[in-house]
């Protein structure tokens, strides 16, 4: 009995042996998969078997696709379908030197066209019919258009702003008139030199959300910042606080989960994507939304260029020190900012379920008194008044002593050229400040490549020596300022979607001013001398790259 029972007992100990030996050679398999995947992760597998990988690929089967058929129809009909592509590309040339654009562009197409005829010509053909975007562009004119009344002008806003500045009255009524926003008065506004500064007074104000929260952010990236935030969001919603997240889709191929949307939506938090990209040939894939707006029960909003993620807050150093800003606006000026939005988060909803924007309006403090006046303005490619550079340019023409600018790329069509030079040979101390660490060599070797010709008019440039510059502001004459989300470069001038703040006379543009200061301690004026001594491919480099700068 008692060896049988031995035996058992060794029989039974055997199996165990080998059933954890099978789950320790199932473990170590696993443990090879997950070191392999994670291989894969950080090199070349991880992009061509992601999901980013899948739909370039599609995308070039598609254009593959497109050719093999034009190849197809060239060798059946030869000779014939020459002369076909080159009467399209005489058409397509005269149309493109009548086409209101910048010169610049122009003469980036042409040379394209000339170079490559055929897909030059298809590419152009394609921006220009605005493939795939043209029912977000009715949809966005058409809520733009229902919805501009809800910012009213005030006589004695617009007054005030006269009795401050003639010049920033003129661009007031211009601004009302072709951007649907409105003069504010009475407007209190916090400056943040930084982007850490910024977050710890988001968090605060968060803390105080009793009925909606908006977020509109060009780039979310999981980390320490947005888990933070996330996590006041969590609460506030389990509260029943309204919160919605919105941001720009190409997010979801380096910062975020493709189903991340659907993760907010499961914790009680409104999220939607703005143009994700999918494996389609598309034109819409060119308009991005760079705005970062904050709305807090519409009493509160921020803006500026600092976005959700840690090297914004110099939480992780990835160009050296990272130097941003951004403002805080309460008063009535933040209506303006709920309005952009909510015409946003709108695009996708459907004409017969559109809300009342309304509810959302009106609930700042009416006690608020400050000195100045702000104009919250929001640019959109499907605006052909191109207002962010036009608002540029007006500060460069108006302005007496002086025009500080902070912007981390520097790629200028002929206009804004121009106005540059104009006004330091005017005698106005125009100063640049730009990174001095770039995030994009290549861009910052273009911008290198406006050096020589602004600083032959007398402009002077600085580079910020400790890292990267990402702060978009422009102060003049102790008197105008303005902070966005909005770069030097045609994409922020032509193709995205962004938003700013122009102040005349508040108080902040003094704390701007002090800034600017400071900043200028720790850059390093850039000499003709050291141009002079530019390596010879870097030269050519930035050459060859603003060639193609209009198309970028």
């Amino acid at each position: 009995m008692v060896k049988t029972q031995n035996r058992r007992q060794l029989k039974k100990e055997i199996r165990n042996r080998r059933r954890e030996k099978r789950r320790g050679v199932r473990r170590e398999r696993r443990e090879r998969v997950t070191l392999l995947a994670s291989r894969w992760k950080s090199g070349f597998f991880s992009v061509f078997f992601s999901r980013f990988g899948l739909i370039i690929l599609m995308i070039i089967l598609q254009i593959l696709a497109m050719m093999t058929i034009w190849s197809f129809f060239e060798d059946l009909i030869g000779n014939y379908i020459i002369a076909v592509q080159t009467f399209f590309e005489i058409i397509v040339i005269v149309a493109l030197i009548n086409r209101p654009m910048d010169s610049s562009a122009k003469l980036s197409w042409i040379l394209l066209i000339t170079l490559i005829p055929l897909a030059g010509t298809l590419f152009y053909v394609w921006t220009s019919i605005e493939m795939g975007y043209g029912t977000i562009k009715q949809r966005l004119t058409k809520i733009t258009n229902d919805s501009s009344g809800l910012l009213v002008q005030s006589e004695e806003a617009m007054k005030k702003m006269e009795s401050i500045n003639y010049e920033s009255a003129a661009l007031g009524r211009y601004l009302v008139q072709y951007d649907s926003t409105a003069v504010f008065d009475n407007v209190s506004v916090k400056y943040f030199p930084l982007g850490q500064d910024k977050f710890l007074r988001m968090l605060e104000e968060l803390e105080k959300a009793e009925k909606f929260i908006f977020l509109e952010y060009f780039i979310i990236e999981e980390g320490y910042m947005w888990g933070r935030i996330l996590d006041v969001l969590e609460r506030k919603a389990k509260k029943g606080v309204e919160i919605r997240v919105m941001y720009d889709g190409t997010c979801e191929f380096s910062k975020l989960p493709h189903d991340y949307s659907k993760r907010l939506k499961s914790i009680g938090i409104q999220c939607r994507v703005w143009e994700r990209i999918k494996p389609v040939v598309t034109s819409s894939y060119n308009y991005r939304d760079h705005r970062k707006i904050l709305v807090i029960d519409g009493k509160t909003a921020f803006c500026g260029g600092v976005n959700l993620a840690d090297e914004y807050i110099n939480r992780v150093e990835k160009f050296g020190h990272w130097k941003d800003t951004a403002i805080m606006l309460r008063g009535s000026a933040v209506d303006s900012y709920t309005l952009m939005f909510l015409q946003m988060w709108n695009v996708k909803t459907p004409a017969k379920s559109m809300e009342d924007f309304s509810v959302y309006f009106n609930r700042y403090d009416k006690d608020i008194k400050a000195q100045g006046c702000i104009i919250p303005y929001a640019e959109s490619p499907l605006n052909n008044h191109k207002i962010a550079e036009r608002v540029y340019m007006d500060i460069l023409y108006s302005a007496k002593k002086y025009v500080y600018i902070m912007t981390p790329y520097l790629i200028l069509d002929g206009e804004l050229t121009a106005a540059l030079r104009f006004a330091a040979e005017r005698g106005v101390d125009v100063k640049l400040i730009l990174p001095g660490i770039p995030d994009k060599k290549a861009v910052w070797l273009l911008a290198k490549n406006h050096y020589r010709y602004l600083m032959e008019a007398g402009v002077k440039i600085y580079e910020y020596v400790p890292g990267f510059v990402h702060s978009k502001i422009f102060l003049s004459d102790d008197i105008k300022a303005v902070v966005g989300t909005i770069n030097l470069d045609y994409r922020s001038l032509y193709h995205h979607f962004e938003c700013a703040a122009y102040m005349a006379g508040t108080p902040c543009i003094k704390d701007i001013h002090e800034d600017f200061d400071k900043t200028f301690e720790f850059c390093e004026l850039v000499t003709l001398e050291r141009l002079r001594h530019e390596n010879l491919i870097t030269k050519l480099i930035g050459a060859v790259m603003r060639i193609a700068a209009p198309l970028l």
